[in-house]
């Protein structure tokens, strides 16, 4: 691990502060068939602290029992200030390489990454931005995955420095996809039940947005994958950022959690935006959870 402090977030009495929170790591999970086996998390890293820095963890040819297996990975987080906007940049990323679940899932490099870009002088929520997440060559059996992305689809930074949960655009945003997904053809009554409820919330949110705040917030989640082209494998279906495929499970991609957490001595929540390349739910050849590529990024000034 490497890792390199500054005092360039530092504040004065006169001067606004910033707490740094960046997160990843390159893959997680919980078999329970074939083999029961908790997959700890592979190379995770954290920065929660004051002072920025750089932080990086590797890792090679893991292997778990013969079933999911990845060539190597990488984390890295960094906090600092920047030159440019004059604000507070949060980057975290994890890429892992040559994974392979099964020999059904498999990918030469999946990127997640997620950075926050929070204001110096005035202002407390972040503009976000997911570039630089890839997914290459992501193939099931051998068939590969064609990807729709949506780098925007949390928007800008909200009007008025208006929390995200309150802001109506991202809100009509996440909805306006929510709705997409709800609508595909031929979606299974399990997946057509979880984005009803999705959207009942997200509506109740936008309601919401013009009258006082009542407090922390459920995560809303949405996705930077809106399309995922055809599989010719009998059976395989895709709804919006979802493959099924039976005999093996489901499999969803891009999924991004937009939280809230108040810290102690803060008065307004801080908001969080965590980015899972893939999330598998096993549940045939194997039963389990798998997931790879897991960013988290964040951070909260003061006063």
């Amino acid at each position: 691990m490497a890792a390199m402090a500054e005092d360039s977030g530092k504040g004065t009495p006169e001067e606004r502060f910033h707490d740094y929170h960046a997160e990843a790591h390159v893959l997680s999970g919980d078999l329970q068939r074939p083999v029961e086996q908790k997959i700890e998390r592979h190379s995770p890293v954290v920065l929660k602290d004051r002072r920025g820095g750089h932080l990086t963890r590797f890792a090679d040819k893991v292997n778990i029992e013969g079933l999911i297996s990845f060539a190597s990975g990488h984390t890295r987080v960094s906090g600092s200030r920047s030159l440019k906007h004059k604000g507070w940049l949060t980057l975290s990323t994890a890429t892992v390489q040559g994974l392979n679940v099964f020999e059904i899932i498999t990918a030469d490099r999946l990127v997640s990454q997620v950075s926050t870009d929070h204001p110096y002088k005035e202002g407390h929520e972040p503009q976000v931005s997911f570039l630089g997440t890839q997914f290459q060559n992501l193939q099931v059996s051998g068939f590969r995955a064609e990807l729709t992305l949506n780098f925007g689809i949390c928007g800008e930074r909200p009007a008025d420095d208006r929390p995200y949960f309150r802001s109506p655009k991202f809100l009509d945003s996440v909805k306006t996809q929510t709705e997409t997904f709800a609508k595909a053809s031929g979606l299974p009554s399990e997946l057509k039940a979880g984005y009803d409820e999705k959207l009942k919330y997200i509506e109740t949110l936008i309601k919401a947005c013009d009258k006082p705040d009542n407090g922390l917030h459920k995560p809303v989640t949405c996705s930077l994958v809106e399309k995922i082209g055809s599989i010719p494998i009998a059976g395989v279906q895709s709804f919006g950022n979802v493959l099924l495929i039976p005999e093996f499970g489901s499999v969803t991609l891009g999924e991004i959690e937009v939280s809230e957490v108040l810290r102690e001595g803060y008065k307004r929540p801080a908001v969080h935006f965590e980015l899972t390349c893939v999330r598998m739910k096993l549940g045939c050849v194997g039963q389990g959870t798998v997931a790879g590529a897991t960013t988290k990024s964040n951070g909260q000034t003061y006063p």
